[in-house]
């Protein structure tokens, strides 16, 4: 418990939850999106925080912080990225396609059943990165769909992809958003903006409701990793004998009841390796 405590005190920008609580103020998240855009937005509405989009049981459902709309039905999903995270099997960095899956559910929970393709509102996905995904030091990288025979050739599906570099050195941001890196990399209070910010950071920390969901929403985390754990355990134990029950079935000296009793395997599932050996 008191280990809990100690991490909800020591959340910052960075952490997901905080990230989230912080960006459902109105007033903080209308002002990133303007002045990361310079744009001006008269008002924004959210469709709903850490939605989960799954369009059937048998895809992969994500979770988005941010989801808003502004009066002009530009739809923006804000996202904070802390790590550079690599899939294990192919060591291959999942950002990139994590950005168009992100995009494709976006549109099919936007596009309502029977309604035409071209209602699709402009969507931004924004993702807020403390790292330099492509190490080239941009502040901004936005993508467009662009024809590779004429560059400035733009495909118009008014769907933009926008990876921001807290570490970046080099391109155009306004002071505010300069000031908003500097703050989630290093908690640095420069301007009014990142004190509003800091300032609803501190609220929400003597919150004691934000501080009960918190600790709710890690017991529920820690729960979920233990069944994963139990369940990878169970997995790779079932594998195991199935395993030796397949070299006992090669050497051809012991008799099916003899491996089912040794394996913990059911007579039927030994036959049934007999059969497919």
């Amino acid at each position: 418990m008191q280990d809990l405590l100690t991490k909800f005190e020591n959340l910052t920008i960075q952490s997901d939850f905080i990230f989230k609580k912080v960006m459902s103020r109105k007033r903080i998240c209308k002002h990133l999106l303007e002045e990361l855009l310079q744009i001006e937005i008269a008002d924004i509405k959210y469709l709903e925080a850490e939605k989960t989009l799954e369009p059937e049981y048998t895809s992969r459902g994500i979770r988005l912080d941010i989801i808003v709309a502004d009066d002009k039905n530009t739809h923006y999903n804000l996202e904070m990225q802390v790590k550079n995270n690599k899939n294990p099997d192919t060591d291959t960095y999942v950002l990139p396609k994590r950005s168009r899956y992100y995009q494709a559910l976006l549109d099919i929970d936007l596009l309502q059943k029977g309604q035409p393709y071209d209602l699709l509102p402009p969507t931004f996905i924004i993702f807020i990165c403390v790292f330099d995904f492509f190490e080239q030091d941009n502040y901004v990288y936005t993508f467009k769909k662009c024809c590779l025979e004429n560059r400035e050739l733009e495909l118009p599906d008014e769907a933009t992809t926008m990876i921001l570099n807290t570490k970046g050195t080099h391109g155009d941001i306004s002071k505010d958003i300069k000031s908003f890196y500097d703050y989630v990399n290093n908690h640095i209070v420069t301007t009014d903006f990142t004190k509003q910010i800091d300032d609803e950071i501190s609220y929400l920390k003597l919150d004691t409701k934000v501080r009960r969901e918190f600790m709710l929403m890690e017991a529920r985390l820690l729960d979920e990793r233990r069944e994963g754990e139990a369940a990878g355990i169970a997995k790779g134990e079932a594998k195991e004998k199935l395993a030796t029950a397949k070299r006992m079935l090669a050497k051809g000296c012991y008799s099916l009841e003899v491996i089912a009793e040794l394996t913990n395997l059911s007579l039927a599932d030994v036959e049934k390796l007999k059969e497919e050996a």
